[in-house]
């Protein structure tokens, strides 16, 4: 009884800063879910422990994450008028359309419970617009392209970068994994952190944002020992209708996936094309890692227990990269190109001394290899497009202008030792310590002004550990 009273003081504190509902106005059912459920804020994070049934821990996700949805759509709405001209009502019904009878039945109800949660905080959502914010990457990225030109034109550059090592490179022998996110700074909202337990399958501890189901990010620890990210491949055209959505099985291959192989299989069969990535996996039991390049066409996969890879947006596999991506791959004055280098360097560098301190320190580098010398901007590994004056690729690349506000937001490192206790670190703001002052930066570049009022500014945080630690 002092867990549920304890919870419902939290719940209401919460809703009455967002001018939502009291927790009062809750049902018994809806109380002893939430009762099971809690919400922490530290170093610029927001930490979540959902868990049960479906619907419950949608229900959970909802209630207790209601200020950060409710800011999230409210900057979705914006951009998406900003950027296509359509209202974001056009993508629901759209995105409604195109996945119908395309979502698993728990995803589904776990989709729901968010809205109801949602809703019941006082917050005006709908099953819909939770779907459109799970299905963002692959409707505004690839479908959206390649439904208004009939053609198969290429998305926009992605970002994040990553690199998973093992064996002969780290300094125990045990697997390492690392990853920033590159996002806009207007319209990025990971700053989520999720413990879900669900009623079946394994645990997940993951990034991600408001309202997610999957990680989105993707950075991801699973009780089945198995650890993961991504970086986007670059400049990617293709989709496939009647393919299965990209979140549906990246959910379902963290939640069910009893080792590398169900794992990588489940991504691959349905594959429709939308946010096609190279994908980072580990098996912390036995320290192999793998990647999973994966377009609409052609993916390919490798796997070691004594090396590395990295991800930094341009794919290895030639035939993705010749046939589906209209992407270079030796020229550095390309971040993506420039980073991928970069990783190489570092690794002839520091093979055999990787570990979780390295790893932090690898995602806060600065070097730039087109330049020849340190500064931070669009070609490095932390990556700074509000401080590049003139990033080179092609026009089509909504990113590549001078200062756009855009970049490696954060930082996430696990071993395979964390790994095993479900627990990794993570930094939010830039891993290098170079804050970002959005009033500052309006002042200095007025071309921006329409993200007045939606560009956060993102101040330098501690690195802060998160463990799967129950409520």
């Amino acid at each position: 009884m002092r867990m549920l009273r304890k919870a419902v003081i939290i719940l209401f504190l919460v809703a009455a800063a967002a001018g939502l509902a009291r927790a009062a106005d809750l049902t018994k059912d809806e109380q002893a879910w939430l009762a099971k459920a809690s919400r922490q804020e530290m170093n610029g994070w927001v930490y979540l422990h959902i868990e049960g049934q479906p619907f419950a821990r949608g229900f959970q996700h909802g209630y207790l994450l209601a200020p950060e949805i409710a800011d999230s759509l409210r900057v979705e709405k914006h951009m998406t008028w900003w950027e296509t001209a359509r209202d974001w009502s056009y993508f629901v019904n759209e995105t409604l359309k195109l996945f119908a009878g395309r979502i698993d039945p728990e995803c589904r109800e776990e989709m729901e419970g968010i809205a109801a949660g949602a809703r019941k905080a006082g917050l005006e959502v709908t099953y819909a617009d939770v779907l459109l914010l799970n299905a963002s990457a692959e409707i505004f990225s690839y479908w959206y392209p390649w439904s208004e030109k009939n053609t198969e034109a290429p998305q926009k550059g992605g970002g994040c970068s990553s690199f998973i090592a093992t064996g002969k490179a780290t300094a125990d022998g045990r697997l390492v994994l690392a990853h920033n996110t590159w996002a806009s700074y207007a319209t990025s909202r990971s700053n989520i952190v999720i413990d879900l337990v669900p009623e079946k399958g394994f645990r997940m501890l993951m990034q991600a944002y408001p309202a997610a189901i999957h990680s989105g990010t993707d950075f991801f620890v699973c009780s089945s020992g198995i650890v993961g990210s991504e970086t986007t491949i670059d400049y990617f055209h293709g989709f496939d209708p009647g393919g299965q959505p990209e979140f549906v099985r990246i959910r379902r291959a963290m939640q069910y996936a009893s080792s590398l192989d169900v794992f990588m299989k489940t991504l691959i069969e349905g594959n429709n094309g939308g946010y096609a990535n190279t994908w980072l996996l580990g098996d912390a039991r036995t320290n192999e890692i793998a990647r999973l390049e994966l377009g609409l066409k052609h993916h390919s996969i490798e796997r070691t227990k004594d090396g590395f890879y990295a991800g930094s947006n341009v794919t290895e596999n030639i035939p993705l990269l010749r046939d589906e991506t209209d992407e270079d791959f030796d020229n550095i004055k390309r971040a993506d190109i420039a980073r991928r280098v970069r990783w190489l360097d570092l690794f002839d560098q520091w093979m055999g001394k990787v570990d979780v301190e390295r790893a932090k320190a690898m995602l806060a580098d600065h070097y730039d290899v087109y330049l020849g010398k340190e500064q931070p901007g669009a070609r490095t590994i932390c990556g700074h497009f509000e401080l590049d004056p003139d990033p080179a690729g092609p026009p089509a690349d909504g990113w590549v202008k001078p200062y756009y506000p855009g970049g490696a937001l954060d930082g996430k490192v696990v071993d395979a030792k964390m790994a095993l206790a479900m627990t990794f670190w993570g930094k939010w703001g830039s891993s290098c310590d170079i804050p970002f002052d959005a009033e500052t930066f309006l002042k200095a570049h007025r071309q921006y002004d329409y993200l007045r009022g939606y560009l956060k500014s993102r101040p330098a945080e501690p690195w802060t550990v998160f463990t799967s630690k129950g409520k």
